[in-house]
């Protein structure tokens, strides 16, 4: 008797963890989903994109990297980021955070620390290597 209450203590517990994989496996799925959605709007989540720019002789993660600290050296100047469209209005404005959307434009967060925006950067780099911006798009929040 005691035998068979070990071993269908076990059967459960095989079972339930049986389960428990599954729903690991599906939340895994489901995740995986959701990050390649997310990455639909990046440099490197678009093919398209990566495919250019080597055809331009660049590397993309290495030219992603490049053009990052270009953009982040600019808030070590003193006073505003040149690139930010807006003049602090609580202290200096710099460039917080920046996402590439593709091999063309970058969006972009910026703060003052007490005001936030937002703006849409176009890059290019010209036949000597210089590299060129172009805010199309800016926009700060009211406080």
């Amino acid at each position: 008797m005691n035998e068979k209450s070990i071993f269908e203590n076990q059967e459960n517990t095989i079972e339930n963890l049986r389960g428990s994989k599954e729903k690991a496996t599906d939340s895994i799925s489901k995740l995986n989903e959701r990050v390649a959605d997310l990455n639909y709007f990046t440099l490197q989540g678009n093919e398209n994109a990566m495919t250019y720019l080597e055809n331009q002789g660049f590397e993309s993660k290495e030219l992603e990297n490049y053009i990052s600290e270009q953009i982040y050296e600019q808030n070590l100047q003193k006073g505003n980021n040149p690139l930010v469209p807006f003049e602090g209005m609580n202290g200096e404005m710099k460039i917080n955070k920046l996402k590439f959307l593709n091999h063309k434009w970058i969006l972009a967060d910026f703060t003052d620390g007490s005001y936030w925006g937002e703006m849409i950067l176009e890059y290019s780099m010209n036949e000597n290597g210089d590299l060129n911006f172009n805010t199309i798009a800016s926009l700060i929040y009211p406080k």
